[in-house]
Formats: C-alpha cells, structure tokens, sequence
C-alpha cells in the first residue's frame, strides 16, 4: 500500500498520460488493438483541447511518490439531442476516463479520483454526474451513489 496519495488537477503537461490511461482502460477492457484507431493519441489531444475550450473540462491526477498512476476527466455533458431544459432544472456533468495503474488498484484511488471529479462538476453548476461503468468499476460507483438509469442499448451488429 502506498504511504502518500495526492491528488491534483492536471494541466495540458498531463495530457500524454492522460491520454494513455484512456487507451489502456479500453484495452483493460478487451477492446482488441485493432479496434481502436491508429491515431489515438492525437484524437484525444484534439478533444482534450476543444472540451477544455467549451465544456468545462477538468482532468485530476493520482500520485505516488511523484509518480501519475490514475487520472480522471470530466465536463459538462455536450449531449446527445438539443437540450431545451433550463441548466437549473437540469446540467448533466459527464466523468469518464476513470483509470489506475494495475499496481495502485483496490486502494480507494479511482474513489477518490471519483469524488473529486464530482466536487469539480457541482462546482460548475452540474446538477447530475453521469459515466458509463466498466463492470469492474459498477461496484465504485454504486458505493459513491450512482444509481442504474434507464439507459439501454441494443447492438446493430
């Protein structure tokens, strides 16, 4: 067990790591090479670089002992269909990207990542955190308060 955790925001200098932390949680997940664009990176920095500009977005990081080993990212929710609800009413905040080095998990480290991303989303007027759980991760999210929605999904292949 590590002696220190701190958790930081991150800055652009963060965003390589960042970055491969959101390549290694697909593949973690059995998303094969293949499936994942060659250009990975770049697509991410691209993204990283419009949500930073337009969402809100905010990334923290885990250290140990000087050392990334998770990360986080979340933003307001850009959406999926136009939002004609008042942002009191409703503002979802969307966290994903949540990742931890194999050696540092089962040790609180994606909870506390988890529970600073929520504190950056209330702090920007979210008023739902929303993220698509890994089943690994279900079991996180359900002790932060995360409920199952009424989300379903149907493969077309």
């Amino acid at each position: 067990m590590p002696s220190t955790i701190t958790l930081r925001s991150a800055t652009a200098t963060d965003d390589a790591i960042i970055a491969t932390h959101f390549y290694q949680m697909w593949r973690d997940n059995d998303v094969p090479v293949k499936a994942i664009v060659p250009n990975w990176q770049a697509e991410i920095q691209q993204y990283l670089d419009e949500a930073r500009r337009s969402l809100g977005y905010q990334a923290f990081v885990a250290e140990v002992n000087d050392q990334i080993v998770g990360s986080v990212e979340c933003q307001r929710f850009a959406g999926l269909y136009p939002n004609i609800l008042e942002a009191s009413y409703r503002q979802d905040g969307y966290i994903w990207g949540v990742y931890v080095e194999s050696d540092f998990r089962r040790q609180g480290i994606a909870t506390q990542l988890t529970d600073r991303a929520i504190a950056y989303l209330r702090s920007i007027g979210c008023t739902h955190a929303v993220l698509n759980a890994s089943p690994s991760g279900k079991s996180v999210y359900s002790r932060l308060g995360f409920a199952d929605s009424n989300v379903v999904r149907r493969s077309l292949t």
